[in-house]
């Protein structure tokens, strides 16, 4: 069996209401859908987005960039082709769209194999959990006001959640009676995670987490930019709450960095931006060597095959952005996401979405 075809499909997911961080206002979502097919009629599927729809096109070319590395490939040869596609960029450099590129056919190749196999790809890893705790993470925006944080934190506790994100303004003003009307709302018992996302500097981030210290926070994630490492880590020496960081970073060797100069004690490896499944699972293994906790970003569909094979798995993040676009919903039970053992990623796109949504 070779894999002989590789197509992309451009669809753009609009929002009922735009959610607002500290950096963006977001209104869509531009999404690419990955296809691999076989001379046999076997298909393996992936997706990867932008924020921004101009990039769209910038991905769709990467990944036309990397067609040879993968056409004529058995599709169980997903650590050839991922160090064929290491070679092909190299004078493009190791980070930033080219490793969205090599992510994308990554883990549509790892469908393909779990399709083949019959398997899903936590069991083609090696699966150690069959439930991952998830954390509430698609609410409490910094462009809804305190009432209505109020009303999602607490139905978010009645959906049985055991921990949720509040995104930070990066203001003590601001930020401190929001955080602390959803700990009054949520009690002391569910886990309250904050996300400056990166716009503070480290003596910012740092006075701001001695303020939020009273409300006992289960992670401050992003306090400075994902690039300042040393800025990180100055923050996590200073506070007692765990760091959360990682989003941003790329492959094992941006993971190296992170642990070397402790910048984070929670790591956080985007699927889109580590290099798909093959390095994840590398990352995953990195991890588990200093006894790092990991917690995936976005893309909950897929990571959650990853998570139930790292030792160290901390948390899914749970949000229904790309819901839309999928023929199944994940399954939670009393806060924790259920690992699918269907083949491949287990929860499979949705063709007829997919025609709704195409550009």
């Amino acid at each position: 069996m070779k894999i002989t075809d590789l197509r992309t499909t451009a669809v753009s997911l609009p929002l009922a209401e735009p959610l607002g961080n500290a950096t963006a206002t977001i209104h869509e979502f531009s999404c690419l859908v990955v296809d691999l097919i076989t001379d046999e009629g076997l298909r393996g599927e992936n997706l990867i987005f932008t924020i921004r729809p101009e990039q769209l096109k910038l991905l769709d070319a990467m990944v036309h960039v990397l067609r040879d590395a993968v056409i004529g490939r058995d599709p169980d040869d997903t650590g050839a082709f991922w160090a064929d596609a290491w070679r092909r960029i190299n004078f493009i450099g190791f980070t930033g769209v080219s490793i969205m590129g090599i992510s994308a056919i990554d883990g549509a190749m790892w469908d393909m194999k779990g399709r083949r196999a019959d398997l899903s790809i936590s069991r083609l890893l090696g699966r150690c959990r069959e439930h991952i705790p998830a954390y509430a993470s698609g609410g409490l925006w910094l462009t809804q006001d305190i009432p209505s944080l109020v009303r999602q934190a607490e139905g978010f506790v009645a959906q049985g959640f055991k921990a949720m994100k509040l995104r930070l303004a990066g203001k003590i003003e601001i930020d401190i009676p929001r955080v602390k009307a959803v700990r009054t709302a949520i009690g002391g018992d569910i886990a309250l995670m904050v996300d400056a996302n990166q716009v503070l500097s480290a003596d910012e981030a740092i006075k701001l987490g001695h303020a939020l210290a009273p409300y006992d926070i289960a992670w401050f994630e992003e306090p400075v930019p994902a690039h300042a490492l040393e800025d990180s880590a100055k923050v996590a020496k200073a506070l007692k709450m765990p760091i959360a960081s990682g989003e941003n970073e790329y492959t094992r060797y941006g993971f190296r960095r992170m642990i070397e100069t402790g910048a984070a004690s929670i790591l956080m490896p985007d699927l889109q931006r580590v290099g798909g499944v093959t390095e994840f699972a590398r990352v995953g293994a990195l991890a588990a060597s200093f006894d790092l906790p990991i917690s995936s970003h976005l893309f909950p569909e897929m990571s959650l095959q990853l998570l139930a094979h790292v030792p160290t798995a901390h948390s899914l993040e749970y949000l229904e952005w790309f819901a839309p676009l999928y023929e199944e919903k994940i399954e939670l039970r009393n806060g924790e996401a259920v690992v699918p053992d269907r083949p491949g990623w287990g929860i499979a796109l949705d063709r007829s979405a997919i025609d709704r949504y195409v550009i």
